[in-house]
């Protein structure tokens, strides 16, 4: 059974202005967390005058509330945001995808486990279960990682299962069980290609949620390291000094919605291209 592969679901995509301005924000914003740090004139914790000062010599939008140069933190703040929700929402759509793959081909007892144990972790509000485990064990990059995968699971599992029952009740499945194909074979190369377009679509949403996700514990204060150059923890440090100094807080703010828009949408132009809706039409 022949299916759309990823790289055909993103060749039509990328016909639409929708994806192609998501993506040309997404690589904006990486390109200067990544280069950002070679280029900032300050290091991220440099005193560069006066704290809460637009006119500051050898600043571009002045000081924090700290005296640091809010220019050089927005250029190192980048990173931490931007590799943990990759590295989280990749945990969590490897293990949801397997679970709901596993789940629709087996279908009965343990179908029933599965998908009653990501209910279970449904249960639990995301942003609440991460904030008693941060305040638990302290604010590690490898737990807000573990707790945005953990939390992300779920809602792949239950999407990926969706997707899958009524592949697995196709005849090429049952032709392919005929021939005596092992269950991980039938599952990776016959059930997994029919379903990647709404795995696409769900990925780059729950990428969007992870990037808020973790700009959000760090307005809140609990980012990888006291003072640390994160967008959310600048947007949180420099609030009260908003009418003052505006530049500490919308600087990074105005990032994190760029960012969070940009992959909102690709999954918007994918999702449309896996649809078949304004399929063929470059301008919409």
């Amino acid at each position: 059974m022949s299916a759309e592969k990823p790289a055909g679901v993103w060749r039509s995509s990328l016909r639409l202005w929708r994806t192609r301005i998501g993506i040309a924000l997404v690589l904006l914003l990486v390109g200067v967390a990544i280069v950002g740090p070679w280029v900032a004139k300050f290091s991220p914790s440099e005193f560069a005058g006066t704290p809460n000062t637009r006119h500051v010599p050898g600043t571009w939008l002045g000081t924090d509330y700290l005296g640091q140069d809010v220019v050089s933190r927005f250029l190192h703040g980048g990173r931490s945001i931007l590799w943990m929700a990759s590295v989280s929402t990749l945990l969590g759509f490897v293990f949801g995808a397997a679970i709901g793959l596993i789940a629709a081909y087996n279908r009965g007892r343990l179908d029933d486990v599965l998908m009653r144990g990501m209910d279970i972790l449904l249960a639990f509000p995301q942003l609440l279960l991460a904030l008693v485990a941060l305040t638990t064990i302290g604010p590690e990059p490898w737990l807000i990682i573990t707790i945005v995968a953990f939390t992300t699971m779920p809602r792949i599992a239950r999407i990926t299962r969706g997707a899958a029952v009524p592949v697995v009740e196709r005849d090429f499945i049952g032709a392919a069980e005929a021939l005596g194909e092992s269950r991980f074979r039938i599952i990776t190369k016959e059930l997994l290609p029919n379903v990647t377009g709404p795995l696409l679509v769900e990925a780059n949403l729950r990428l969007t949620y992870s990037i808020a996700t973790i700009a959000g514990l760090g307005f809140l204060g609990f980012a990888a390291e006291v003072n640390a150059a994160d967008w959310g923890q600048m947007v949180q440090e420099n609030r009260t000094a908003l009418t003052v100094a505006p530049w500490g807080t919308l600087l990074p703010a105005f990032a994190i919605a760029l960012l969070t828009v940009g992959t909102g949408l690709i999954a918007d132009g994918v999702s449309r291209t896996v649809a078949g809706v304004d399929r063929g039409r470059p301008d919409a």
